[in-house]
């Protein structure tokens, strides 16, 4: 019995290991693409002076399992954003979970042109807000990249999330993270805000 549990901790600290490991890398690409001026949003004078994000400290906690729910005959719809651009998105279907005991749902959703691209027909679109926006986090919310993943435990790694462009630069069409999509917890995970 002893050397089952031994097993199952190793396998399961490997496991947040190897899921850390994984946050460390998005957020190292993350700077790297902010720091090369082809692809950085940031404007002139901020790319100028640009050393890194500010992120949360990488958190096992904000690694979450949460059950999907697949959304069915859902129409597309325009999702506001902060110009008069209303891209066309779907809802997938629901992600519930807990954090603190405390359970929590948000959706996710499918850009319908983007997901005629090849190599982006997987691809999901998971915003959301929480309580430390406008405080620790950028004021508009922030975004979570997703692909669809087999079975109905689904991974959601916060500390992936990131930043809309419009944070940095106000010329971005961003999308609003719609109302459905606001947690009542402080999300301590991912991008901070720009500028204090």
């Amino acid at each position: 019995m002893k050397k089952i549990l031994v097993l199952l901790f190793c396998t399961s600290l490997a496991f947040a290991q190897k899921d850390l490991s994984s946050a460390e890398k998005f957020q190292s690409e993350l700077n790297k693409s902010y720091a090369d001026s082809l692809k950085s949003p940031l404007m002139k004078e901020d790319f100028k002076q640009f050393k890194g994000l500010d992120f949360f400290s990488i958190n096992e906690k904000y690694i979450v399992e949460a059950t999907f729910i697949r959304t069915k005959k859902e129409k597309p719809f325009g999702m506001k954003t902060t110009t008069s651009r209303t891209p066309l998105y779907k809802k997938y279907g629901e992600l519930h979970f807990e954090i603190d005991g405390k359970a929590f749902k948000l959706n996710v959703y499918q850009n319908v042109d983007l997901n005629k691209k090849p190599g982006y027909e997987d691809y999901l679109f998971l915003p959301f807000s929480d309580l430390t926006c406008g405080k620790e986090s950028y004021i508009g919310g922030r975004y979570v990249d997703m692909k669809i993943q087999k079975g109905k435990i689904w991974t959601i790694d916060f500390n992936k999330a990131y930043n809309p462009y419009c944070a940095y630069n106000y010329e971005y069409s961003c999308p609003i993270v719609p109302l459905e999509n606001d947690l009542d917890i402080e999300i301590l995970a991912g991008v901070k805000k720009f500028h204090d």
